[in-house]
């Protein structure tokens, strides 16, 4: 498997000079399966480059799948500016949960009214099928392709993502919290054995000690959760507004001394899964 960061900052997108080496814009991962299945998690504003590069690579037809962890701004904001979505020939497969009491659809046509912008969903020319997800659920995703679907702990409910391909796992856990009374299992069992998991780290341990109800993760969680899931690679994700480059890149050393398969996600990183025997 094949997978590629778009967007690694929560919260609003922070460009600028302290976050051009590890990238501003908001959450959007890209997986690809030797199968040619294309998943993308969460649209976040890094999906709008992800967009333009898919028109270049596929300029006649793009299936794909998006998932969508939840429903907060930061991880739905760049899907009006997703451009396959404008190509009549292309189909997006979208899943994401029931929120509010609103099905998905009327959310991210919420977000594209006449008040905040000059088109609607139904400007979006592409096949979309907008498809709700349940706790527990497994997605097919092609031949050979599985996704477990797992309700994980934050502020308005979360998802969790367990992707596999003929062996090859990779774990998604963004905007994930761990209680004071410890690690949350659900979580340890999405990233059981996984080649790759991404968790969200975007509190300091100092930080999270004061806002442990927000709903976020701090550095260490991801390292307990790797080590007890028996993970081979943790990638550090969801990233504060106020991190800098020097900080997170402080940070990376830091952690590799403990746990050596973490590193800090970063816009353009491409990691390759080798295929288990």
């Amino acid at each position: 498997m094949k997978v590629r960061f778009w967007g690694v900052r929560g919260g609003i997108p922070v460009p600028g000079p302290d976050t051009v080496r590890v990238g501003g814009n908001t959450p959007c991962v890209e997986v690809r399966t030797p199968d040619g299945d294309l998943i993308i998690l969460d649209a976040g504003s890094g999906i709008r480059p992800l967009g333009l590069a898919l028109q270049r690579e596929f300029p006649k037809r793009l299936i794909c799948s998006l998932l969508i962890s939840h429903t907060h701004w930061d991880h739905i904001q760049g899907f009006p500016f997703f451009a396959p979505a404008r190509r009549r020939h292309n189909r997006i497969v979208i899943f994401g949960e029931k929120r509010v009491d609103e099905r998905l659809e009327q959310i991210l046509a919420g977000q594209m009214r006449a008040v905040y912008l000059p088109f609607a969903l139904k400007d979006l020319h592409a096949d979309l099928l907008i498809k709700e997800m349940r706790d527990g659920e497994t997605l097919v995703i092609g031949d050979h392709t599985l996704v477990d679907v797992r309700s994980l702990e934050h502020p308005g409910g979360v998802f969790g993502f367990r992707i596999t391909n003929r062996g090859n796992v990779v774990a998604y856990a963004t905007d994930v919290g761990h209680g004071p009374s410890g690690l949350d299992q659900r979580v340890v069992d999405l990233a059981r054995s996984a080649d790759l998991l991404i968790h969200d780290a975007q509190f300091s341990v100092e930080q999270k000690a004061h806002h442990w109800d927000w709903g976020h993760s701090s550095w260490e969680d991801g390292v307990r959760v790797a080590i007890a899931a028996g993970a081979k690679r943790l990638a550090l994700f969801h990233h504060d507004v106020l991190a800098t480059d020097d900080e997170l890149e402080e940070l990376e050393q830091r952690v590799q001394t403990v746990f050596p398969g973490a590193f800090v996600a970063r816009e353009g990183l491409e990691l390759i899964i080798p295929a288990r025997e």
